[in-house]
């Protein structure tokens, strides 16, 4: 009887640390669930380049982690993102370089009209020590971020024919929350309203303002071009993004888990970077295509007349942003200058 009773307990005792062990390696195995939060349709170079990541990731790390994308301001707006990303109510976010001035002034130095003359100056820039201390430069605030995406060119559209700034003056631009771009409409002569991204094709739709400015893959696949008459090939700034972490939940990821996002993370940015001009060409030919808005390039003598209104812009922030930094940033967008022949040697 005792052999028996013994016998019994002894199995209790095997079932239960083997269901406790169990349970334990049941825990170990859920994978960390990450939220990446963007505002922009799945089929622009930062809806893709987030899904791509999606799928490296879960491919880097299977079984550690499950990614959940949500494209269009489906889980939080441009207004909110921010927030809810140092609430840890999402991990990742992607947004423009404008939204970061609360942050750090220096970052505003991306925001600076015709700094950058293409965007593969502006990806230097991003690349170089100046540009990566930036990524870092918030972390304090909680806020790290990982990689630059680039999205291209900006071009300003409206619903009527212009090609100069005298030719927009009085009228109502939808611009990012940025006092770089508030103080850019007003060298032009017209008004910035900030306003969020979802908010703007009604916004356009209805006349609460005359025109935007964007890349040709944001109007196209929001829809802009259907409700605006002209857009002019400013190529006024760059409309890249900054992708950030909330700073403690990413020191607080196992190190194999972090390595392995980095990597993805990485290898996501040069797909983004490798499909943003493609998307863009795409993007404007289709504009073009559907006839529903004129595309103008402008001459040498109308982009002078935009370029020579922005010296105000440059004044005013200077000094936040700091001159060796906008120096720095101007370089890569500099003419090569040539060598200077060596002298010839005396035979």
């Amino acid at each position: 009887m005792f052999k028996k009773i013994t016998n019994l307990l002894t199995a209790i005792s095997f079932f239960a640390v083997t269901t406790l062990f169990g349970f334990s390696a049941s825990a170990q195995q859920t994978p960390i669930v990450i939220k990446l939060s963007h505002v922009v349709a799945e089929n622009t170079p930062k809806g893709l380049a987030s899904l791509k990541f999606k799928e490296l990731a879960e491919k880097k790390l299977p079984g550690k982690v499950q990614v959940q994308v949500f494209p269009n301001s489906q889980l939080f707006g441009d207004a909110k993102e921010l927030e809810a990303l140092l609430l840890n109510d999402v991990q990742i976010i992607n947004p423009s370089l404008s939204k970061f001035d609360r942050y750090t002034k220096k970052i505003q130095v991306f925001d600076l009209p015709f700094l950058f003359k293409d965007s593969k100056a502006a990806n230097a820039f991003q690349n170089s020590a100046e540009g990566k201390a930036l990524l870092k430069s918030m972390e304090d605030k909680g806020l790290i971020g990982l990689e630059y995406w680039a999205n291209g060119m900006r071009h300003f559209s409206t619903n009527k024919d212009f090609r100069v700034p005298a030719d927009i003056k009085g009228l109502k631009f939808r611009i990012q929350a940025s006092d770089v771009y508030e103080s850019l409409m007003k060298a032009f002569g017209a008004n910035g309203q900030k306003m969020a991204f979802a908010e703007v094709y009604q916004a356009l739709q209805t006349g609460v303002v005359d025109g935007q400015e964007n890349t040709f893959s944001n109007m196209y696949s929001q829809k802009f071009h259907e409700v605006q008459k002209t857009i002019v090939e400013t190529n006024h700034g760059i409309l890249d993004y900054m992708v950030v972490v909330n700073a403690k939940w990413w020191n607080g990821l196992p190190a194999d888990v972090r390595k392995g996002l980095a990597e993805a993370m990485k290898e996501a940015t040069i797909y983004n970077n490798k499909i943003s001009q493609e998307k863009n060409d795409e993007a404007k030919k289709a504009i073009m295509d559907s006839g529903k808005a004129k595309v103008v390039k402008l001459t040498d003598a109308q982009l002078a007349e935009w370029k020579k209104a922005v010296a105000p812009v440059y004044a005013q922030f200077e000094k936040d942003i700091g001159a060796d930094l906008i120096k720095a940033a101007q370089k890569y967008s500099q003419p090569a200058q040539p060598k200077a022949e060596k002298p010839a040697t005396k035979k």
